[in-house]
């Protein structure tokens, strides 16, 4: 089991993270499918094995619990000496539905706009406690667990890390344009700047300060959770050149996220991340993949 290369999908049990560790074992990659819910994430397991994928292994992740990341590194290490794939996908909307119809019969995401965001009262709702775990998720997770495979990355001779984002991560979403062009100089931006800027935003959504400080007002710690991934994807681009390390919208897919709205299937979202986890050597790092094509980190507006 050592000499095959290995991969790790957080948050998989399901989903666009299901269909990449489908995906992934079909490629000839021994896969470890993880997730919370250890009886959900076994029968994901089983339905793979039934198919025919007898490369993928279960272990239990909350990528919010450092003790749960621990335990995980230590068994790949135990199990395969290194990592050759990271799929960073766990992710948490910040929202809550209080009118799924509704929801879905304005558009489902698409309305999803600040200019309407009177009209989506009673739909959905933002609270501070759902933005405080969904930056702990979607990005003090993600860093939380990258950081923590790092030095079994590094004794592959493939390494990769694939951090799923969104158009919803994009800069024009922001309306404050001295933060746009600072989260975009990724000459000068540091993690700690990444910190401040999201405890900045947690404070103005506790305080009811969103529109006042030019945050994303519909979405919003979703939008700033995807934005700070997208910028510590360069970071970590940079820091380890000898990993490619790119970030990956799948599209507007129909997952429970979505409260199952969107364009694509889930196996369809998943294509692009599975592209990025296969880029061969001389492959790009750095960059943003809308799907499978490489684009702009920051453009007027990109398509869901």
């Amino acid at each position: 089991m050592e000499g095959k290369r290995c991969a790790v999908v957080t948050g998989s049990y399901k989903g666009i993270g299901f269909e990449t560790c489908r995906q992934l074992a079909l490629s000839g990659i021994q896969v470890v499918l993880t997730a919370r819910n250890e009886s959900r994430a076994a029968e994901s397991v089983e339905k793979l094995k039934e198919s025919g994928l007898s490369n993928v292994l279960f272990h239990q992740l909350d990528i919010k619990d450092p003790s749960s990341i621990t335990r995980l590194v230590k068994f790949v290490e135990t199990h395969f000496k290194k990592l050759d794939i990271l799929v960073n996908n766990a992710a948490e909307g910040g929202v809550i539905y209080l009118n799924e119809k509704k929801f879905k019969d304005g558009g489902g995401f698409v309305q999803v706009l600040d200019e309407n965001v009177h009209l989506l009262t009673g739909v959905m709702e933002q609270t501070y406690e759902l933005g405080q775990e969904c930056l702990k998720t979607n990005y003090y997770g993600t860093k939380g667990i990258t950081e923590a495979f790092v030095p079994l990355l590094q004794l592959s001779n493939s390494p990769r890390i694939v951090n799923l984002t969104s158009s919803f991560g994009d800069l024009h979403w922001f309306h404050n344009e001295k933060l746009k062009e600072e989260l975009e100089d990724i000459e000068h931006l540091t993690e700690e700047r990444i910190d401040e800027i999201i405890q900045w935003f947690l404070k103005d959504l506790k305080a009811d300060k969103l529109q006042e400080n030019g945050w994303p007002l519909t979405a919003s710690a979703y939008k700033v959770s995807k934005a700070a991934v997208n910028a510590y994807t360069r970071l970590m681009a940079r820091k380890f050149p000898n990993i490619l390390v790119n970030c990956v919208h799948p599209g507007y897919c129909v997952t429970d996220i979505t409260s199952n709205t969107g364009f694509s299937t889930a196996e369809e979202g998943a294509k692009g991340p599975v592209m990025a986890a296969l880029l061969p050597n001389d492959g790009p790092s750095g960059v943003y993949f809308s799907q499978t094509e490489i684009t702009p980190f920051m453009i007027a507006k990109r398509s869901m």
